[in-house]
């Protein structure tokens, strides 16, 4: 079967079978052409309560269909491939944010949305990388500390640590995307020649000397 043939086959199945098909924007564009919705992992769990079907098919990586699954617990949630996950996610468990807790009782804990369920059940709250700067700013305020224990991404931690002035215990030190992570000074230095009038954005999950040469460091 051709591509198309396949795509058509699945969206007959969709209305045949009550399912609204979500796909995050790194999905390949032969997934996104078939997908109800596009966006960011917790944009789309929200977009999910807006729908109107029994069943909710999320074409992203694991945690991403936990969080739909939370946000919409009178649907039946389901992951195309059970064995998709972020790495990223994976560097921070329950049991090493408990021995961050142990080890650092008075600090509040905040864990990046991109983390398992299991992980946030033991935080205080939950941030997005767009928002991460003013929820420490407002727990650390709640807590009354000069520091937080954050996870899972250290180079998120940097940069809220950076913009906000309150310390930002990685958990763990070494948590990263390395998809982010990749890209170099020496990237950056290459696209600028490339493009000499183009803008530079980049992701705060980027290095920090990545970030300190970008034009702009946003969310997706």
């Amino acid at each position: 079967m051709s591509v198309k043939q396949i795509q058509e086959e699945i969206l007959t199945l969709k209305k045949e079978q009550d399912v609204v098909i979500l796909a995050h924007y790194y999905q390949p564009i032969e997934i996104q052409e078939i997908a109800d919705n596009l966006g960011g992992s917790l944009g789309l769990s929200r977009l999910a309560n807006k729908a109107d079907t029994n069943y909710i098919i999320f074409a992203g990586v694991d945690f991403m269909a936990e969080t739909a699954s939370i946000l919409n617990q009178n649907k039946k949630v389901l992951i195309p491939n059970p064995e998709s996950c972020c790495p990223m996610a994976a560097y921070l468990t329950p049991d090493k944010v408990k021995k961050f807790k142990a080890n650092n009782p008075n600090l509040p804990v905040v864990v990046y949305v991109n983390s398992t369920a299991a992980v946030k059940a033991e935080s205080d709250i939950c941030c997005t990388s767009a928002n991460a700067i003013d929820i420490v700013k407002r727990i650390s305020s709640e807590f009354n500390t000069k520091a937080v224990l954050f996870g899972p991404d250290a180079n998120l931690a940097d940069y809220v640590e950076q913009k906000s002035g309150i310390k930002c215990i990685k958990m763990p030190e070494e948590g990263n995307c390395y998809v982010h992570s990749q890209l170099t000074i020496d990237d950056i230095e290459k696209i600028r020649f490339a493009y000499p009038k183009g803008e530079v954005l980049v992701h705060p999950e980027c290095i920090r000397e990545v970030r300190e040469l970008a034009d702009f460091v946003g969310s997706t």
